[in-house]
């Protein structure tokens, strides 16, 4: 019996001492190891090439500290440059917000009132939808503007329609009543809140830092040529306000930080641009419906409330959005465009959806 209860014993012993040696000792990193379960699969997803390839930036902080950050593929595939976080891309639709705070700025102020017709702002727009249609409708995409010079898709306020010459005129707006140029008061903006590396893109301009942009077809890139785009002066200076904004992820990560912590707008102000008014479906959220603030999508119907923004074209895709609750931040961009499926938007975002879904069922969100 006593031999029994050796030998029990040291088999006891061999097994804690084999257990031990094999698992890894209970440090702060291991800990740490455990709970990140999102880096591996964000770094498997962007490896991929099916549906397409990624080519890109990924940054994510939360409270403030970064958590994730990568930079993969190129910025010049014929010199095969590699991409860095610290590039300059078109940031698109993302210059709606911009364009939002910009206005409400000037409501704040008195100089624009929200339930105006934009008539009143804009006396030489000659169309007749120009005394039924609100500034509030510009911003919250109900104004059902389709193109300045054809009727409006539904009566103003009535539905939801995405509506880049809306913005536009928002523009109009701004630099009618500030006597100033739309790109003067964004560019002042930027300074104000030391976002160093965030302009409006000019054809003519310096663009600093700009990396180029590739279409992306039957898995072979080709460079993007802004002048074949088919913009004028004209058309796009009215473009700039809807998608005209050149950024980096470090400055965007500084723009949510101040504006979603009442940095950039009153409380009132901030409550008006982030609580939507209007409903309606975008590719870059998995085609859910969400609600349209003013140029925010804010999706409250999801388990875990975020909102944002996706934007695409002229050889870029992105989308950056924000989760108040555990004050995450999450930028994606890439400068190739997948042509292949231009007609299927689900494939153009495909990496943007796949990133937003890992995040929102990580650890970072509890």
């Amino acid at each position: 019996m006593k031999n029994n209860n050796i030998t029990y014993f040291l088999l006891t012993l061999i097994l804690l001492i084999t257990g031990c040696k094999n698992d890894k000792p209970t440090t702060k990193e291991s800990i740490q190891e455990i709970k990140d379960d999102y880096s591996a699969r964000i770094d498997s997803l962007i490896l991929t090439t099916s549906p397409r390839k990624f080519n890109g930036v990924v940054f994510i902080t939360k409270n403030g500290e970064t958590k994730y950050e990568k930079a993969y593929g190129y910025s010049d595939f014929d010199k095969k440059t590699p991409i860095s976080s610290n590039d300059n891309f078109r940031i698109q639709s993302n210059s709606k917000q911009i364009t939002a705070v910009l206005v409400l700025k000037e409501v704040e102020k008195g100089n624009i009132n929200l339930e105006s017709t934009i008539k009143i702002y804009l006396p030489n727009l000659e169309q007749t939808w120009a005394d039924t249609v609100t500034v509030h409708q510009l911003l919250n995409m109900s104004s059902g503007i389709i193109d300045v010079n054809e009727p409006l898709l539904f009566e103003a306020g009535k539905g939801y329609r995405y509506s880049n010459p809306g913005y536009g005129l928002l523009g109009n707006i701004l630099e009618h009543v500030t006597k100033k140029e739309y790109s003067e008061l964004a560019n002042s903006l930027f300074e104000e809140l030391k976002m160093t590396n965030t302009y409006c893109y000019q054809p003519d301009g310096d663009n600093k830092g700009l990396v180029n942009s590739y279409w992306l077809e039957s898995n072979e890139v080709s460079l993007v040529a802004f002048d074949s785009i088919g913009f004028t002066k004209e058309s796009w200076k009215s473009f700039i306000p809807a998608g005209g904004i050149i950024s980096n992820v470090s400055d965007l990560n500084l723009w949510d930080t101040k504006l979603h912590k009442g940095k950039v707008l009153s409380t009132d102000f901030y409550n008006k641009m982030t609580i939507p008014t209007n409903k309606g479906t975008h590719a870059a959220f998995d085609n859910d419906t969400l609600g349209y603030a003013y140029g925010l999508r804010v999706h409250d119907q999801h388990p875990i409330k975020h909102l944002g923004h996706g934007g695409r074209g002229i050889g870029f895709v992105c989308i950056k959005f924000y989760i108040p609750e555990n004050d995450i931040d999450v930028i994606v961009w890439e400068n190739i465009y997948c042509l292949d499926n231009d007609i299927e938007p689900l494939v153009v975002y495909h990496f943007e959806n796949e990133i937003r879904k890992i995040v929102l069922s990580s650890s970072l969100v509890e």
